[in-house]
């Protein structure tokens, strides 16, 4: 699990957490709430320290940014470590962090007789539409690594490796290889070079000394 420390910056609160960002951060939330709250812009993130991220993790993030944006305010990543970094690339969310979604100066007044600015529409459709992407993507992610988890006997830490590693090595990004591994538990099969992959990244992270099989076709590691 992940603990944090929290300091004000001015009308923001700076938020440093290291440990693990899964399931468990969820108990955060809450806190977190309360220094968006008592913020005046926002909270900036500094997740340097934290050394796993899953799709939990994430939700989570994205669950203190909806907030926000109800509040008129923003949350942003001001810095991170390569296992957040990597699951933001992944799920193509890394810009609802950034500095860009932080205005740095007031927007100009609309008249209530007239709709938003024809900017500000397009950001707020490309927004949405991240927001979309991210939240169908997530479910098929962590579907898979239960998968993996049920068929290898592996930790959630350890599936999560897996999937990376695999989709790293095959230059695949990870929801395309979440869909294709589901898949196979309805009876579709997995090209060959990503069935060699991940059974590689299964034998690193469950038995460095064995070889995991792969099937080509069936549930992952469907038992007897």
């Amino acid at each position: 699990m992940a603990t944090m420390d929290v300091v004000p910056d001015g009308d923001r609160m700076t938020v440093s957490m290291w440990g693990e960002l899964d399931l468990g951060s969820r108990r955060l939330l809450p806190e977190l709430y309360d220094m968006l709250t008592l913020s005046g812009g926002g909270v900036d993130l500094y997740l340097d320290a934290v050394g796993f991220c899953d799709c939990s993790g994430l939700n989570a993030l994205l669950d203190l940014r909806t907030r926000a944006v109800d509040e008129g305010k923003t949350v942003t990543i001001r810095s991170c470590g390569v296992a957040v970094e990597r699951l933001l690339d992944l799920t193509g969310t890394r810009e609802l962090f950034t500095d860009a979604a932080r205005p740095e100066r007031p927007a100009p007044t609309v008249r209530p007789d007239t709709g938003p600015p024809e900017e500000s529409s397009r950001e707020l459709r490309a927004e949405v539409a991240q927001l979309r992407r991210a939240m169908q993507t997530r479910p098929t992610i962590d579907l898979a690594r239960g998968i993996l988890m049920a068929s290898f006997n592996l930790t959630p830490e350890a599936a999560w490796s897996v999937l990376v590693r695999t989709s790293q090595n095959t230059n695949t990004k990870l929801h395309h290889l979440a869909q294709d591994l589901v898949g196979t538990v309805r009876g579709s099969t997995l090209p060959e070079q990503v069935q060699r992959q991940l059974s590689a990244a299964v034998a690193g992270a469950s038995h460095p000394d064995e070889v995991a099989t792969c099937p080509t076709g069936g549930p992952v590691g469907d038992p007897d």
